[in-house]
């Protein structure tokens, strides 16, 4: 069995400074100062047994992107392994061609289950997103998406590297 928390980080600048030496973004400057070269997402899982990252940048994130996921999965895994997916709502992952495409796998293969409304915090995918951020993308500067793409997946090829399984340090009685 592999358990997967899943989630998409959409709009992540590839941009670059215009002038020669690229200094961090200060509230100073003026966006004239930066060059824009659109957006992408991040569509990454994060296997809860062993931490590696499986992760797929798109320009954007719909139902046919989220299928692609899958089929990253279907074929990351043996044909016998249960995969349990931890996600929230996104029309993408309820939508009619992602129920499609997962009425052609056997039974048993995927499992989704959904995260609360307003509980995405839940996912621990949303704290690997938060580290991949401050270490990987804060400050990033490209001269295109592809090379935005290329950094991204070095940046997760070396957290697959070295993997770490993250785990709740959150005790139920200390809610109380």
């Amino acid at each position: 069995m592999a358990i997967v928390s899943y989630d998409e980080k959409p709009g992540i600048q590839a941009s670059r400074r215009r002038c020669q030496i690229c200094l961090p973004y200060q509230a100073s400057m003026r966006d004239s100062e930066y060059r824009r070269h659109g957006t992408l997402s991040l569509l990454a899982g994060i296997d809860l047994l062993t931490g590696k990252v499986h992760a797929l940048v798109r320009d954007r994130h719909r139902s046919r992107e989220f299928v692609e996921f899958l089929k990253l999965l279907d074929a990351a895994y043996p044909a016998g392994t249960a995969i349990k997916l931890i996600l929230d709502n996104h029309s993408a992952q309820i939508s009619r061609e992602t129920k499609a495409w997962l009425d052609t796998r056997p039974a048993g293969r995927f499992e989704l289950t959904f995260t609360p409304k307003h509980g995405s915090w839940l996912n621990l995918i949303e704290g690997f997103f938060s580290k991949f951020a401050r270490s990987v993308l804060r400050h990033i500067r490209v001269t295109s998406k592809h090379e935005l793409t290329e950094r991204i997946m070095a940046g997760i090829d070396d957290v697959n590297r070295h993997p770490i399984i993250h785990t709740w340090s959150y005790k139920l009685a200390e809610a109380a």
